[in-house]
């Protein structure tokens, strides 16, 4: 038993020699002392036996054998432990196993199937209803509905065509693709997600730091009272009586040994991390995790963050004796040709509600208008697309609907005006949308006292109406994208803790100024590259989550260190033997049975924030926020 766990005594031995124990130090010391005393006691009772001295060999067989004490410490803190790191680290196993062993690749003309491993970049990879994705690609033929679950989280399938891109991981609930391989082995989704765990697992949270420093004067201090009770016990409370002095000594040891202490913080941290990883939210660092409990302020960027980051059509104001279709033939007639992202907008549109309405249009003389918006000839008439300069300029009476005009532009909204013939069709209402859980989320963040700032380019008038949608506390209006980072400073150098989130490439400098840059996963690889958190839903309400999930690992952090420093100042007196007058007595098998106790008590713990679920609110209950707008 010694041999199979003689780490403890390498390590022990060796951070002694160096005058820096341990908490192996102490398990090292009291197994050794139990087997070492054990040893001469068998030479006693050898010598009594050989002197026919059978009392003598009785009492030393009953008092100087510790062979079980010695083997018993070590079995039950391994096991304790061993149980603690298996727990904590299954959800790094789980994602692993989600990565299918083979795939089925197109090889000279052929499918066959083979180790996952081999899969390279550029290979055919057919993924039949039912498999899963082998590795991360691009669909270059077929469609499937595919669960992202494993991911992303979302509940929802995710219908998949043919340019779409797809995880490795992810499953193929029906349907049948081939998709073109972009990332293979250590590249995917899949490993970069275990890769972030372990890292951040495996690294140490300040706290942590903190908790290494007790430990560290912690041991010394523990030596200190075994050597005082062996003293105490031999000299005074029992004279001469070795063996007695010599158990409460070891017992003190044992049971005083900090491995809850050394357990409370990264067990915590592991099941965070993990925990985080289940809901998308992939936290790099065991210092942002703790980092993120002390935020007061979350600066937002605006467009792909609280915003869709796609302009979509959300209104149609149709003129009189016109009806939605001819406006949709005439629009999609002038905009199919413009690489605009309005232009774009208003084509998906066409295609989603009135599909097929500009097929048989005879377009042609496409021209796009500096700061006005298109004309062409349209059915051998002259339309024109654009803002109501261009309508005015071209003769068009646009009176009607100006005061729609303006009731979109005061909801963020940019009217477009469409015009056949010098009459007026009516006019379409472009916006970037605000994301469904924008206004929750940061309904949820001010209910936790945090602050949030939403940082725009966009004029003051739009910022301002899309800040009324969501509630933020604040608006700073017309940045540029070196001011943002400025922002970030300016707010730390005023004392805040300040965590920034955004999608873009603009955004890399303040991610990496905030002490916690949450970057939307949806983003450019060079914010995620320059975060500290990663959301791989894109959704706002992550970043509440985020903050959250913090809170619940720090106080269950906080919870571990009280009891693992509880345990040991009500147990090493006893240790000691103050109960002794009253027959309260410990051996050293019972100090390591209730050493073990405090590892499993501290690690079961931790792994409650399995069961953890984040918060929910409805923004409608949230009183109205005045919106300070900084131009």
């Amino acid at each position: 038993v010694l041999f199979v766990n003689r780490s403890y005594f390498v390590m022990g031995f060796k951070t002694l020699s160096h005058l820096s124990p341990n908490m192996d130090s102490l398990v090292a010391i009291g197994s050794a002392a139990s087997y070492a005393y054990s040893l001469v006691g068998v030479y006693q009772m050898a010598l009594a036996l050989g002197a026919m001295d059978l009392e003598g060999a009785h009492y030393a067989m009953m008092h100087s054998l510790y062979f079980d004490s010695a083997g018993t410490i070590l079995v039950l803190i391994t096991l304790g432990e061993a149980r603690a790191k298996g727990k904590t680290t299954s959800a790094i196993s789980a994602l692993m196993d989600l990565a299918p062993k083979t795939a089925r690749v197109r090889r000279n003309g052929q499918e066959v199937e083979v180790p996952t491993d081999e899969v390279r970049v550029g290979d055919i990879v057919v993924v039949r209803a039912g498999e899963s994705v082998p590795v991360d690609g691009i669909i270059r033929e077929g469609s499937a509905s595919i669960d992202e679950s494993a991911i992303t989280g979302e509940p929802v399938p995710a219908e998949k065509g043919v340019g779409d891109r797809v995880t490795g991981a992810t499953v193929s609930q029906r349907g049948w693709f081939a998709m073109e391989a972009t990332a293979v082995g250590d590249d995917t989704a899949l490993a970069s997600i275990i890769r972030l765990v372990d890292e951040a697992t495996s690294s140490k949270a300040p706290i942590e730091r903190q908790a290494d420093k007790i430990a560290g004067v912690f041991v010394p201090v523990v030596m200190a009272i075994a050597a005082v009770t062996f003293l105490g016990w031999i000299a005074i409370f029992a004279p001469g009586d070795f063996a007695t002095a010599f158990n409460h000594a070891v017992s003190v040891l044992v049971i005083s040994c900090p491995c809850a202490l050394g357990l409370a913080t990264p067990t915590a941290i592991m099941v965070g991390t993990e925990r985080g990883a289940k809901v998308g939210i992939l936290i790099k660092s065991a210092e942002a995790l703790e980092g993120a409990c002390d935020l007061d302020t979350v600066v937002l960027d605006k467009t792909g963050t609280i915003t869709e980051g796609k302009p979509r059509v959300t209104d149609v104001r149709l003129a009189a004796g016109v009806d939605e279709v001819e406006l949709a033939r005439v629009a999609a007639a002038l905009e199919r040709k413009s690489e605009h992202p309005l232009a774009q907008a208003i084509c998906d549109y066409v295609d989603e509600t009135h599909a097929g309405a500009d097929k048989d249009v005879d377009s042609a003389g496409f021209e796009q208008v500096a700061g006005g918006g298109v004309r062409a000839q349209v059915d051998g008439a002259p339309a024109i697309a654009g803002n109501a300069r261009l309508m005015a300029s071209a003769g068009v009476d646009v009176s009607a609907l100006a005061p729609q005009a303006d009731e979109l532009a005061a909801q963020a909204k940019t009217p477009l005006y469409f015009a056949l013939g010098g009459r007026a069709l009516g006019l379409l209402g472009v916006a970037d949308v605000v994301k469904e859980t924008s206004a929750s989320a940061v309904a949820r963040l001010r209910r936790m006292g945090v602050r949030t700032i939403m940082l725009t380019g966009d004029q003051a008038k739009t910022a301002e109406a899309v800040a009324r949608q969501v509630g933020v506390d604040e608006v700073v209006a017309g940045v540029l994208p070196s001011q943002k980072e400025q922002k970030v400073r300016e707010l730390q150098g005023q004392g805040h803790k300040v965590a920034m989130v955004g999608d873009g490439i603009n955004d890399a400098p303040a991610l990496a100024r905030a002490d916690v840059g949450i970057a939307i996963g949806a983003g450019t690889d060079v914010a995620i590259s320059s975060a500290d958190v990663v959301l791989m839903h894109s959704d706002p309400a992550d970043v509440a989550t985020a903050i959250e999930l913090s809170h619940a690992t720090m106080r269950d952090i906080r919870q571990n260190l009280f009891w693992a420093l509880f345990y040991n100042a009500i147990c090493i007196p006893v240790a000691m033997g103050v109960l002794s007058p009253l027959g309260v007595t410990l051996n050293p098998m019972v100090g390591a049975a209730a050493m073990g106790f405090s590892s499993v008590f501290v690690v079961s713990n931790a792994l409650r924030l399995f069961a953890w679920k984040p918060n929910q609110a409805n923004e409608d209950n949230v009183a109205p926020v005045d919106t300070k707008v900084i131009p």
